[in-house]
């Protein structure tokens, strides 16, 4: 089974589409660690990835690279979609930062433009906003 035959929905091939990369980026050093597994259980869980979905991604064999866009607005769009997963339980955590930092460059951003973009977000998602004012506010 490929994981294009998992994706149902728009919104839920977009959330198993994170979810792939982000288990991919956890296990990039080899073996997951407990604090990964944890973490990769509670974005299951934000993200709606049933035990099938989860269990076929886990898999050794499959790696799902970040799909990383050319245009730099559809980078910020990618990254605005991961907050708004993260800050579902309204907190983020170190190794939440961690994975943002592997996830933002793996998108595209060199190191020094994903701290920055990474502190202007967490800054910004204290509250809520749409993608508009995210993506002036990154710019300006």
């Amino acid at each position: 089974m490929s994981i294009a035959d998992l994706y149902t929905s728009g919104e839920h091939r977009r959330n198993l589409a994170h979810f792939a990369a982000l288990a991919t980026l956890a296990a990039i050093d080899g073996e997951l660690s407990t604090e990964e597994k944890v973490m990769l259980d509670r974005f299951a869980t934000k993200l709606d990835i049933t035990k099938a979905e989860f269990d076929e991604v886990m898999k050794k064999e499959n790696k799902y690279p970040i799909d990383a866009p050319h245009d730099a607005e559809k980078r910020l769009e990618r990254l605005f979609d991961f907050f708004r997963i993260i800050y579902t339980d309204h907190e983020i955590d170190d190794e939440e930062m961690i994975l943002i930092k592997k996830y933002a460059i793996g998108l595209g951003f060199s190191g020094d433009k994903a701290d920055k973009v990474i502190e202007r977000s967490v800054a910004i998602f204290g509250g809520k906003i749409d993608f508009e004012d995210y993506q002036y506010l990154l710019k300006h």
